[in-house]
Order: structure tokens, then C-alpha cells, then sequence
């Protein structure tokens, strides 16, 4: 088991490691790209900070191409004038000699080219195709939001406010959203007799409670829908082939473990492999209890227990998400304009605390979400990488000295006042950027190892 924890960390270390350099490589892409086109003189393009390990000199500029010790970020270095005496023959290609507006449009190009990562990755992802589960309502709690707005096990959401999702993760961004705007969520949905109804649930002050991490279906009292336990096939040569098992049978219990779904069948055998586990299965409308055993199996280089049972999976409520390679194109510019959304609402939402600030995650948490789409398959991979990039985007915008946001105000100023600001008020301005960033990376690491199994 230490060997498989030791295994995962790597693969997940590795998978973050792609993933930051990939999107940090985008974004100082684009900062280089135009500052090239606007005449600037580029010195450096790093990817990661400290020491650079490899490097290499190209082009009439001789600009130094690194790859640097601390894979965390990266930068691209201007000639500027304000470091250091410029050479005659570079007279104009400084960074600060440029006419502001293409300082500006060089200052937006890093996140501007993390959008269009973003719906480059999503592009692919649709014309690949992704698994998607139709927004179905599972289990509904009683004395809940759910059931005092009379939501029942088997509605399929068809809108929510003005959205009309096909999937869950879309479903869930609408909710969220309508959450957020007014604590109160209003849903169309179908029932499984064929009528359609509203539901409205109204949280009233509960929005910030219901917006922290994990917290927001338990909060509400339903579950998206999720497949019965039932078993379509049993393997051969395995313990449920040798036990009283059969295709057809409703497994109910796991020892004293109810068992509502798929998921929470894995959940209760994998953890007990060479244990005697007794099942509880529903056949032919009467109860049966089985005594089967797991065998130990090693899954994503965990050992888990097994019983060789397949039980039934999403059937017509799952389906691939897939297009032609031109209607992927509107799908990914779609996706990325409603992912970009939510961000910002999300974000400004925290700032206002009415969101939990329990959302903010660090590197522990992001290599955490990258790590595990990466065990998923290309797709779930590409796509944690398109919403890591619009974050990234988004977050450079942010008017804070040391990001491109807060480089983009220092021009602005510039522009109205018509002479740079002052190197006092710069430094101050980097000082109180450098502490709010601080402040905020301490704050999501504290989330990230608050979050972390104890």
C-alpha cells in the first residue's frame, strides 16, 4: 500500500507538472508572440523559475530559450530601459519605449492566449468525445430543500433558470450560479411518468454554507442519479461466481453498509480484500444474504478487494458528448465563455463572502484534480486543462501589481497622466501585490491540507 501511495504521488507530481508547464509555456507564448510583433526586444523565455538547466540562444536577438529549476511558473524578459543603459542600435525596442497600446496588447496576450488554449483543448475534447451522465435525480432526503420543493428520484432536469444543460457538470454550473445571484434555484424537470413540472428551492441565508467544497447536494438533500446495484454479469473463476450470486440480483447490503448504487458497492467491498464480507441482494421480490469473500486485486496500483460482479452501468442516462470537427468549434467557444463566467462570478462572490472561501485551491489541490483526470483518460485530462487555463487567465487580469491585471493599470495610468508613475509608488504598488499574493497562496494551501484525508 505505501508502495502504491508513493506511486500515486508521483503520477500525480508528474501529471501537474505537465499540466502547469503546458499552460505557463501558453501564456508567456502569447506575451512573447506580440511583444515580438510590436518590435520589442525579447531577452529571455523561461519556463519555471531559479536556475535555468538547459538553454538556448536563438535568432538575430540572440534571446535566451530556458528551462528553469522550479517548474512552478515562467516569464518572458523585455529589454527595458528602466534595468539598465539600452544599446544605440536597440533604441526604441525597450518594453518601456513602446507606444502604451502595445504594452497593453502584450500585457493581454499571456491570458489571452490561455483562452484560446482552452478552447483549442475543448475542441479536441468534443470531437474526441467525453462520457456525460444526464442530469437525473437520484436519492432525495426527506425534510430537505429537495423534497420541500418536491424534486423525486428519477426527474430529469431540463432547465435550470434559463439554462438548459444537457449534462451534469452543466447543470451544476447553472445551479451554482442561480445560487449564488439569489439563493434560490428554479428547475424544470420531467418526471419519470413523462410530466413536466417547476421546482424551486430556496436556500434563503444558507448559499454560503452550500458552496463549500463537497457541500452542495448533501446541503440540498438529493444526489445526482446514479444506477442501482444491479449485477449484469458475474465473472468467471471469481468469488461471486463460486458464491450464491446471480445476474439479475439487487445487491441492497454490504454487512451492515446500505448499498443505493454502483459507486457505493465499490466503496464498501474494495477497502475489505481476504475479509468475509456478507452481501444482501433482492431477488424475485424476496431478501438473500451471501457469504463471499473479495480476492485482492491491484487497481491503479492500489490492492483493492473484488468480488467479480459487473454491476449495471448508466444505460440511456449516460451518454458520449461528441461533434463534427466544425460544430466542436462553437461547442468549445461556448464551453469556454461559460467556464469563464463561472469563474468570475465565483470569484467575485468569494470577495464579497457570500461563496465559501474554502473554494480557493493550491498546488496540493490542483495536482490533486489534474492527477485524477489524468487517470481518467485523455479527455477528463484536457479537460481539467482547459478550466486550469481559463482560471489562469482570468486570475492574470486581476488588477494586482505583480500579475498582468495590475501591470495593465500601471499603463492605463500612464496613458492619462501622461507620464509614467513614480519608481516609489511602483514599488509600493509591487510590495502590497506581493503580500496579497502571499496571503492568498498561504490561504489555499490551508484549504488544500484542511482537505487532505486525516
Amino acid at each position: 500500500m505505501i508502495i502504491a501511495s508513493i506511486g500515486n504521488f508521483l503520477f500525480y507530481t508528474v501529471a501537474f507538472i505537465i499540466a502547469i508547464s503546458v499552460l505557463v509555456a501558453v501564456h508567456e507564448w502569447g506575451h512573447y508572440l506580440v511583444g515580438r510583433w510590436s518590435g520589442m526586444k525579447v531577452l529571455r523565455y523561461s519556463i519555471g523559475f531559479g536556475k535555468p538547466f538547459a538553454t538556448w540562444v536563438r535568432g538575430k536577438d540572440q534571446t535566451e530559450y530556458c528551462i528553469s529549476s522550479i517548474p512552478l511558473g515562467g516569464y518572458v524578459r523585455f529589454l527595458d530601459s528602466r534595468e539598465g543603459a539600452v544599446a544605440a542600435e536597440d533604441e526604441g525596442r525597450a518594453f518601456d519605449q513602446r507606444p502604451i497600446w502595445q504594452r497593453i496588447l502584450v500585457l493581454l496576450a499571456g491570458p489571452a492566449f490561455n483562452f484560446l488554449f482552452a478552447i483549442l483543448a475543448y475542441w479536441i475534447v468534443f470531437v474526441h468525445g467525453i462520457p456525460s451522465a444526464v442530469p437525473v435525480v437520484g436519492q432525495v432526503e426527506k425534510s430537505s430543500y429537495a423534497a420541500d420543493a418536491g424534486l423525486q428520484h428519477g426527474d430529469k432536469i431540463i432547465a435550470v433558470g434559463d439554462a438548459t444543460p444537457s449534462e451534469w457538470e452543466g447543470a451544476l454550473i447553472a445551479i451554482l450560479d442561480q445560487l449564488v445571484s439569489d439563493g434560490e434555484v428554479v428547475l424544470r424537470v420531467e418526471g419519470e411518468n413523462g410530466v413536466e413540472r417547476t421546482a424551486r428551492i430556496d436556500v434563503g441565508d444558507d448559499v454560503k454554507q452550500l458552496t463549500v467544497p463537497n457541500q452542495l447536494f448533501p446541503g440540498l438533500g438529493f444526489q445526482p442519479w446514479l444506477p442501482p446495484a444491479d449485477i449484469v454479469a458475474i465473472s468467471e473463476g471469481t468469488p461471486a461466481a463460486n458464491a450464491d450470486l446471480q445476474v439479475g440480483d439487487r445487491i441492497t447490503a454490504v454487512n451492515d453498509t446500505p448499498i443505493n448504487n454502483r459507486n457505493d458497492l465499490f466503496a464498501a467491498i474494495q477497502p475489505l480484500p481476504g475479509q468475509r464480507i456478507t452481501v444482501t441482494v433482492l431477488r424475485n421480490g424476496a431478501e438473500h444474504q451471501v457469504s463471499v469473500v473479495p480476492e485482492a486485486a491491484v487497481v491503479d496500483k492500489k490492492t483493492v478487494g473484488q468480488i467479480g460482479v459487473v454491476p449495471a452501468n448508466f444505460g440511456t442516462n449516460a451518454y458520449l458528448r461528441k461533434h463534427s470537427m466544425t460544430d466542436s468549434i462553437g461547442e468549445a467557444l461556448n464551453e469556454t465563455w461559460t467556464k469563464a463566467g463561472f469563474t468570475v462570478n465565483m470569484l467575485a462572490s468569494m470577495v464579497t463572502g457570500s461563496v465559501s472561501l474554502q473554494n480557493v485551491s493550491g498546488p496540493i489541490g490542483i495536482a490533486q484534480f489534474v492527477g485524477r483526470s489524468a487517470e481518467n483518460g485523455f479527455e477528463y485530462y484536457m479537460s481539467i486543462l482547459a478550466v486550469i487555463s481559463i482560471s489562469l487567465g482570468i486570475l492574470n487580469l486581476l488588477p494586482i501589481p505583480v500579475l498582468d491585471g495590475g501591470q495593465i493599470v500601471y499603463q492605463t495610468i500612464e496613458a492619462v497622466k501622461g507620464s509614467p508613475m513614480t519608481e516609489r509608488a511602483q514599488i509600493i504598488g509591487q510590495q502590497v501585490g506581493i503580500v496579497a499574493l502571499l496571503i492568498l497562496m498561504s490561504f489555499a494551501v490551508y484549504n488544500d491540507i484542511a482537505r487532505l484525508p486525516s
